[in-house]
């Protein structure tokens, strides 16, 4: 039976100390990027200060009323909550009208709209939550790993066809969680290097060395380099890695030597057959120990190289704009007119800004309209040009405090639904942080993705709300006995 705890008494007050701190600040930075000369007031509600005003008091509304709802409740409804929400992004994809390209905005009236993607994270982190809270749940085990990354990848599908690229990359943010949860490192190390085969294949694919693309020599060294760490660390055979190393070596002296005698060497078919052999060594080593690590890098080793001859397909299926935006980021090309247009400007107001800003509401870049989205996913430039390194610190300050806090509420929670849920909300607002400081400042493609608590948007800052106050709820629960 439980025992009655009132939630406004147990709850994490410098949680909402925070939250209150980073919605103010979101609301003034709001008002500075949409000012112009003739705005009158920052309560004024017919441009945007004035109705993120109004979407802010129905924010500490909706957090109110999350309050007094019994946390059992969330566990209880979690998988119908997800289902719902699973329902809702089939039927926007269905019959949403198009708004900038994409099918993810339902029209509730003709001036408010909502995204059911913003909210279908939260319901998601909860269903994944109930997963986890299962008697004898292991997710070690392969069945209640596939169910949980089905759970996570099914609203990324769906808000992918929805044409919502950026929302959708939001999701792989729960790879945190699982990591936390016990998911092998193997896993991030691969998404790691996923990553960096990305982009150095795609970056460096029009130059020629010896006949090969530069990208895919570049990439098949790298995948030897990491099959000896994932030999040593992960299947812990020091042997088997230091035959590799050796292997490799003398490859690396045979190419030497016969390029220094000018022999035409064909580098790219050189590299597969290293990498075949390779192969061929480790499932030797697998018929004498049948040790199911080294099979597990056999096949990591294949699936590099599979992806490694994908990376150009998928890359030149992506829209041309896409494929621009990512070849401006890797210094492919330059385009100061179109694709890069929004981080030139956004650099060069955060740059003009100096050590103490421009002040605010003296942001030239901003006040004459340079920068694109300047009061959503680009409202960090104005944070940046106004109040200078300094006033960006202390957002950063800010961010990195409520993550802190939220891993600290995370590890104190008696039973696994806690904890998994607030890793899942820890993780969701840290890859939004990243993700949009990140394209702001030239570091990360354009994806489109909020600034949770500054950006304009009702969606936005009612699903941070709704995701952060139902962890509190959880949280404000824990000494209750179920």
């Amino acid at each position: 039976m439980a025992r009655n705890v009132n939630a406004w008494k147990t709850v994490d007050k410098f949680t909402i100390f925070l939250y209150l701190i980073l919605v103010f600040f979101g609301w003034i930075s709001i008002y500075a990027a949409s000012y112009d000369f003739d705005q009158a007031s920052i309560f004024d509600f017919a441009e945007r200060s004035g109705k993120q005003l109004v979407w802010i008091g129905l924010s500490f509304i909706l957090a109110f009323c999350i309050m007094l709802i019994d946390a059992r409740m969330f566990e209880t409804y979690a998988y119908l909550i997800y289902t719902g929400f699973i329902i809702l992004l089939l039927f926007t994809f269905a019959f949403a009208q198009e708004v900038k390209g994409s099918r993810s905005w339902l029209m509730i009236t003709d001036t408010i709209r909502l995204q059911p993607a913003e909210f279908a994270k939260f319901a998601t982190a909860l269903a994944v939550a109930k997963m986890f809270n299962g008697y004898n749940f292991k997710f070690t085990q392969p069945s209640n790993f596939f169910k949980i990354v089905g759970l996570v990848v099914l609203p990324l599908v769906i808000i992918v066809l929805q044409k919502e690229t950026g929302s959708a990359l939001v999701y792989f943010s729960f790879i945190l969680m699982m990591y936390r949860e016990g998911m092998t490192g193997l896993v991030l190390f691969g998404g790691i290097m996923a990553i960096v085969y990305f982009v150095l294949g795609i970056k460096y694919s029009a130059i020629d060395w010896l006949g090969a693309p530069l990208g895919e020599v570049i990439v098949l060294v790298l995948i030897c380099v990491a099959l000896i760490f994932i030999v040593r660390y992960f299947a812990e055979n020091k042997r088997v890695a230091r035959t590799l190393s050796y292997f490799y070596i003398l490859a690396a002296l045979v190419v030497a030597i016969l390029l220094l005698c000018k022999v035409a060497v064909p580098i790219f078919y050189v590299l597969m057959g290293v990498v075949a052999v390779s192969v061929v060594y480790l499932l030797l080593v697998y018929w004498t120990t049948f040790s199911s690590k080294i099979l597990v890098s056999v096949a990591v080793t294949i699936v590099s190289v599979a992806f490694m001859f994908s990376c150009n397909y998928f890359f030149n299926k992506l829209q041309q704009h896409q494929r621009t935006r990512i070849e401006v980021l890797l210094g492919m090309t330059e385009d100061l007119h179109d694709a890069g247009y929004n981080v030139n400007q956004s650099k060069i107001a955060i740059g003009s800004g100096g050590m103490w800003g421009k002040g605010f509401l003296n942001g030239t870049q901003t006040k004459l309209k340079y920068v694109p989205e300047q009061d959503t996913d680009f409202i960090f430039c104005t944070i940046g040009e106004e109040e200078g390194f300094w006033g960006s610190c202390l957002v950063l300050a800010l961010y990195t405090a409520l993550i802190l806090r939220i891993m600290v509420i995370a590890e104190r929670q008696p039973r696994p639904f806690g904890r998994v849920y607030a890793y899942s909300v820890l993780g969701i607002f840290f890859f939004h942080l990243f993700i949009n400081i990140g394209m702001v400042i030239g570091l990360c493609p354009v994806i489109g993705i909020p600034l949770p608590f500054f950006s304009y948007g009702g969606s936005s800052l009612w699903g941070f709300t709704i995701l952060l106050f139902i962890l509190l709820r959880i949280d404000a629960s824990r000494g209750e006995h179920f």
